[in-house]
């Protein structure tokens, strides 16, 4: 027949995940009867569903399956199915696509936690020291004759839950819009990154070129010293005016009074020869050389910093990872530690950086451009709190706040 029993777990009223898997079984010409529903009336209380899901034919209903299973419907309590992968990158049929969200397998009858999760990759099964291990990779990593996770038995993905309480970083809890009291994000931001830092947590910064441009990278510096910077993720150009500003107080051969000096418009090459010439950033703090900026405090604090490469990039500076690819994996080094990441002024290295979060990463993306943080959204960074502001104005508000 083509019918299968699944359940949900959770608060699945308040989150709408009810709602959203019987509104998926319909859109998708399936059919369903609710055969149990438990209404938890507390915060503390869970909500359970038990449905039998109908499809046309098999197919349709494995497809339906798939579906809801990305919700956080609970398909079957089998044992995970894996196949070899038949090369290197080459992935077998049918391999389970994963989500961003908590996913656990189930092994030899024992529920385990998927390492290292994240959207678009695959679950490969590892031994490790005699224990068999769901490990989530990129399809580049892949080898040949791993066993990778295909079809949707013995999976449970997690969803993200709605909270009862007032909380800004809660799951989709409020649309992106320009009307939001910047002060009051500003200071819920600043408490976070506190408590982060006080539970000796790890927030992650994205940085765009406005940051530097528009001066407020000299208040990434001092979040620097402060200890709020755990990780800097940014492209060549950021980093290019940084170290110009260190060296000429300029930025495409702008001063402070917003006036192109004479020559200036050479100075970010300069800076980038300059770069060659000492042999890396680090080597140019350690000759005094460079003397001040964001990549001088990280080099200074020990902070790790990843510059990843685009086509349009000058030079680029020798720091630059130019290879895409390992770019991200040199990312995804510091992106599983993190508790929160500070997205500003940056589409391309914002969504990047979204596509390797886990979803339990409470996310902050601000950008003057609204579909800036609508595309992080609807790209799969759910968790994401969007303001649409100008991010220089906000590094301004958390700098005030930093002093109190």
């Amino acid at each position: 027949m083509n019918i299968e029993v699944i359940e949900l777990k959770g608060h699945i009223i308040d989150s709408n995940i009810l709602s959203k898997t019987l509104d998926k079984i319909i859109i998708m010409g399936g059919d369903f009867n609710i055969e149990h529903l438990d209404v938890g009336k507390t915060n503390d209380n869970e909500s359970y569903a038990k449905i039998l899901v109908k499809g046309k034919d098999h197919e349709h209903l494995d497809d339906i399956l798939r579906e809801i299973q990305q919700i956080g419907a609970i398909i079957s309590t089998k044992n995970v199915n894996t196949k070899k992968a038949p090369k290197d990158c080459v992935l077998p049929d049918n391999f389970y696509g994963t989500t961003n969200l908590p996913t656990y397998v189930k092994i030899d009858g024992v529920w385990k936690k998927v390492r290292d999760i994240e959207m678009d990759c695959v679950i490969v099964i590892e031994t490790i020291n005699g224990e068999k291990i769901p490990i989530c990779k990129r399809m580049g990593l892949v080898k040949e004759g791993e066993e990778v996770v295909v079809g949707y038995d013995g999976i449970r993905v997690v969803p993200l839950e709605r909270t009862r309480e007032k909380d800004v970083f809660g799951f989709m809890q409020s649309e992106v819009s320009p009307e939001k009291p910047l002060e009051y994000y500003s200071k819920t931001m600043m408490d976070e990154m506190k408590e982060i830092k006080k539970n000796n947590g790890k927030i992650i910064w994205v940085v765009g070129t406005a940051i530097a441009h528009t001066r407020a990278h000299t208040i990434l510096e001092e979040l620097i010293r402060k200890g709020y910077v755990d990780a800097l993720f940014c492209g060549n150009g950021f980093a290019t005016m940084d170290i110009e500003y260190a060296l000429f107080n300029t930025t495409l051969g702008m001063n402070n009074e917003c006036n192109v000096v004479k020559g200036g418009y050479k100075s970010h090459l300069v800076a980038i020869n300059e770069m060659w010439k000492h042999g890396g950033i680090k080597n140019a703090v350690e000759k005094g050389i460079l003397k001040k900026g964001v990549l001088y405090e990280c080099v200074k604090n020990n902070i790790p910093y990843v510059i990843g490469g685009s086509l349009r990039d000058d030079g680029p500076l020798p720091d630059t990872i130019r290879d895409v690819v390992k770019a991200q994996d040199e990312m995804r080094k510091y992106i599983q530690e993190a508790d929160m990441c500070v997205i500003l002024a940056t589409m391309l290295h914002g969504i990047a950086t979204g596509n390797m979060l886990p979803a339990s990463v409470k996310t902050v993306c601000i950008d003057m451009n609204p579909y800036v943080v609508t595309r992080l959204q609807d790209r799969g960074t759910h968790q994401a709190l969007g303001i649409v502001s100008d991010p220089c104005a906000f590094m301004h508000m958390l700098k005030d706040l930093l002093c109190e």
